[in-house]
């Protein structure tokens, strides 16, 4: 009997006695969980230099480089300056990447069964992973857009209201929103959503083909990816965070200004952009983003694989009872 037909036959099973259901969603929930754990790693990682990075992006005349920004937030504001807006990128990251990789699972299930690799993960190729992990973030892209809004908002408050020094009274994540909604409406928190969903749909497709296939590469020939250890891990998180930002960063800069000046379609801002900056407008923060992503994506990936890997040793007599 072919694998075709026992893989058919196995699934025909699952589905009349239920199981089918009960374990994909199983697999969903620790993705899911797994994610949320990878989120806050990563912003407590790298919030700081993110702040940089929006503000670069936002007002590129006012900082000479990554540096001198970084100090004149932290001499203006201290520590709580450097991690302003960390609560909605908190949120927005818990939000994201929760989604995004229980997104991310179940395309790669699909994927796995349209191209007959029996609906197993394990058998993808790197670009069939990315193809899923492209796919995963329009979902994504649907909760990180309002999050985000709010987050290069409080981080670009001091800029916005021109108060170049001195101390002020820094407005809250709810209060913003609340501000936000009273001015523009509803629709206002998704300001930048096309310049969002342009950012994450091409930068995922290089994200997780650049994670895959660094453990496909640095995986021993006698062994499986499951097994490589965390320092290996973090390496393959960091170049897949510096394969997203420098495939997307220019699609970045163009969402930072729309969310932050609150106006403005993509195509009319980017026009600006090169218009006042050049190409190297595109550019402007880049440096920072790439130190902080390496970190960032390497807490992110070290934590999400050790909660998962975790809670699936929990959870094997769920899967035996509805094997």
């Amino acid at each position: 009997m072919s694998s075709e037909v026992v893989v058919e036959a196995e699934l025909l099973r699952e589905m009349r006695t239920g199981t089918f259901g009960l374990r994909h969603l199983l697999d969903g929930v620790i993705d899911f969980i797994a994610g949320t754990a990878g989120g806050v790693a990563a912003v407590y990682a790298g919030q700081p230099l993110d702040t940089v990075k929006v503000k670069m992006q936002s007002f590129p005349h006012l900082y000479k480089n990554g540096f001198t920004c970084l100090w004149e937030t932290y001499k203006r504001g201290r520590i709580k300056g450097l991690y302003a807006g960390s609560l909605p990128a908190l949120t927005a990251n818990v939000a994201e990447n929760s989604v995004l990789f229980a997104a991310y699972g179940a395309c790669q299930k699909v994927i796995a069964t349209v191209t007959g690799k029996n609906g197993d993960p394990a058998n993808l190729h790197p670009i069939e992973s990315a193809c899923a992990g492209s796919l995963a973030s329009v979902f994504a892209a649907c909760v990180l857009c309002p999050t985000e809004l709010v987050k290069c908002r409080l981080q670009t408050e001091r800029e916005l209201s021109g108060i170049a020094n001195g101390r002020m009274e820094q407005r809250g994540p709810f209060l913003m929103t609340k501000d936000i909604i009273r001015q523009e409406g509803l629709r206002g928190l998704f300001r930048g959503f096309a310049a969002t969903a342009v950012r994450e749909v091409p930068g995922y497709f290089f994200f997780f083909g650049a994670y895959e296939g660094a453990k496909y590469l640095l995986t021993p020939e006698d062994g499986t990816k499951d097994e490589i250890n965390g320092i290996t891990t973090c390496f393959c998180g960091g170049l897949a965070g510096i394969a997203f930002w420098t495939s997307i960063f220019p699609a970045d800069v163009v969402k930072s200004k729309i969310q932050v000046q609150g106006s403005g379609s993509f195509l009319t801002t980017f026009a600006s952009v090169v218009r006042e900056s050049g190409i190297a407008g595109l550019y402007c923060g880049l440096a920072p983003t790439i130190v902080r992503t390496f970190f960032a994506s390497a807490a992110l990936f070290l934590a999400y694989e050790a909660v998962q890997r975790k809670l699936r040793v929990m959870c094997i007599p769920l899967y035996e009872r509805h094997s």
